[in-house]
Parts: C-alpha cells; structure tokens; sequence
C-alpha cells in the first residue's frame, strides 16, 4: 500500500470528512454528540478551524481517509498557548498507523505557531463495549500523553454513563517564563513541505 498523502483540508472536501465523522456520532460514544451536524454547519466549523489552526487530511488513491485539527483549549486569550487535537479516521483505516502520521505532523505544525502544549479529551470507559473501547487513552499515551484528570460519569449516551479524561502532551522542553507570540495558522507558508523541512515526518 502507498503512503496516504498528507495535505491541508479543502473546501470541497467537507462531504468526504463529514462521511467519515458521522458513524463516529450514530455508533458510537467517542463523542458525545447526539445528532449527526448539517453540511452547513460541517463547513462553518472548518472554516472558523482553518483561520487559526491546522486542518489536515490524509489521502489514498484520490479518497480521503481520515482528518485531524487542533481547536483552542480555552477561549479566554491567556490559553492562547494551548490547543485541543481532535482527529477521525475511515473505520477500516484504524489501527495501521495513519493516525500517529496525522498526530505528528498537526504536532508540527502547532509549534510553527508557536503552540506549548496540547490538551485531548478523551471518552473512557471501565470497561468496554460495543460503543467504546479505550483504545484511544491508550493511543495517545503511546504518543507521549499523560493523563492530568478523570471525570467519572459525565456522557450519557447509548443508555450508558461514560467517563472523559483529559491527556496533556508538552510540544517544548520546558514551558517558558515568557511564551512568543502564536501565529494563526492562516497566516503561515501553507505549503506543508516547508513547514515541515527537517521535521522527519513527511
């Protein structure tokens, strides 16, 4: 199998990401999301995401396979520093490793933007079932996550109470006393080649 390319999300990709979002609503507990959202609505979301953070798709053989995109962790303007990764993959292409490749490369890009730290969170289970596995803990701490809080019980979904935790990845070394400026995505070299020069990712 060819090596999926990665590139920036387009416009006339909304219906090819939301396809991919939608079993993620209707069978299962990964998000808490009830109702499945309107293409408009789809397409307002990811035009509002691609101003200020990266908005990537992996593509094979002119399909598109899976997406990943970081969001602000906070609105208040002192949590500028950190970021929320969000990432959905076909149900056929998990597993396999694309989704670290998609992990790495929105880590890279939001240091280019000068971005601290991410924060994900993450549905959890105590044990799983047919709508969640806690697979996905367990991917990001392979990624070099750890956890920093456990909320018990706070998804109702599928006729289940489900527990969400948050995972923290620093992007630096240390934190810095004083952190630069973040750049919005929108405003950097949009050719992810570049921007990914001597990253060892692409």
């Amino acid at each position: 199998m060819t090596q999926p390319i990665i590139r920036l999300a387009k416009e006339t990709d909304i219906d090819d990401l939301l396809a991919i979002f939608t079993p993620y609503v209707t069978d299962t507990a990964i998000t808490f999301q009830y109702d499945i959202p309107s293409r408009q609505d789809f397409l307002e979301k990811y035009q509002s995401i691609s101003q200020d953070f990266p908005f990537i798709v992996a593509e094979e053989a002119g399909e598109v396979v899976g997406y990943a995109y970081a969001t602000p962790f906070r609105k208040e303007a002192a949590y500028a520093w950190s970021a929320e990764p969000s990432i959905y993959l076909k149900q056929d292409r998990r597993g396999n490793g694309l989704g670290k490749r998609l992990y790495q490369i929105l880590e890279e890009l939001l240091k280019k933007q000068h971005i601290l730290q991410i924060v994900a969170c993450i549905a959890y289970t105590e044990g799983d079932n047919p709508y969640l596995t806690n697979s996905s803990p367990r991917f990001h701490e392979k990624l070099g996550y750890e956890t920093i809080a456990h909320f018990p019980k706070c998804g109702y979904k599928f006729q289940s109470w489900y527990d969400c935790i948050w995972m923290r990845k620093l992007l630096v070394e240390e934190i810095p006393v004083v952190p630069q400026e973040i750049i919005p995505f929108s405003k950097l070299n949009h050719d992810l080649d570049k921007l990914l020069e001597n990253s060892g990712v692409l």
